[in-house]
């Protein structure tokens, strides 16, 4: 029962992705991610020997066409291997790489007319995915996919809704949207 489930909700995501491939009339564009992040908010704190930085207060992350909306956005950075660690070091070292993005409180991301939203999200920059948790409801259009959590393979253009026995996974799809996306899509 469980496989009929996922597979059910893979070919309702492939439906939201192939609807919007047609709205734009290409296959959708993914990201690179040597793009810069670029952050607005409130409220800067950097802990340097943590390798964390957070933006509280109407945090704003941007890169590209993806943009992630939260209370709270806490950046980690890895660990620069290439340095031998100095104890009781005051110095940053290379803060230039990203590991995470965890976004806490009111979450909205959006890429396109793509707009997944809950209570708490984690952005793994290495891999390019989003897992959504707490609230979790992903929609394009008309369309609505809600469930506990959501992964969203961002270059991959795929994703995955689990549910639990309290809050099972819900779908609502627009049949016929795909077909106006197709009459309305430039040729």
């Amino acid at each position: 029962m469980k496989k009929k489930i996922m597979i059910h909700l893979m070919i309702c995501f492939i439906c939201f992705s192939y609807a919007g491939a047609a709205e734009n009339g290409t296959k959708k564009i993914k990201i690179d991610k040597t793009q810069p992040i670029q952050i607005v908010s409130d409220r800067l704190d950097a802990y340097n020997e943590k390798r964390l930085v957070i933006f509280t207060g109407n945090a704003v992350a941007t890169q590209g066409d993806r943009i992630i909306k939260s209370d709270r956005l806490l950046l980690y950075y890895k660990k620069d291997q290439r340095e031998p660690e100095k104890i009781g070091s005051k110095e940053t070292g290379n803060m230039g790489d990203l590991e995470k993005i965890e976004a806490k409180g009111h979450v909205i991301v959006t890429q396109g007319d793509r707009i997944v939203t809950g209570d708490n999200a984690t952005y793994y920059h290495e891999t390019q995915q989003i897992i959504m948790t707490g609230n979790a409801v992903m929609s394009e259009g008309r369309n609505v996919i809600s469930g506990n959590k959501i992964i969203v393979y961002l270059n991959e253009d795929r994703g995955v809704v689990e549910g639990i026995e309290k809050n099972r996974v819900k779908a609502t799809i627009y049949p016929e949207d795909r077909k106006e996306r197709k009459k309305e899509a430039p040729k």
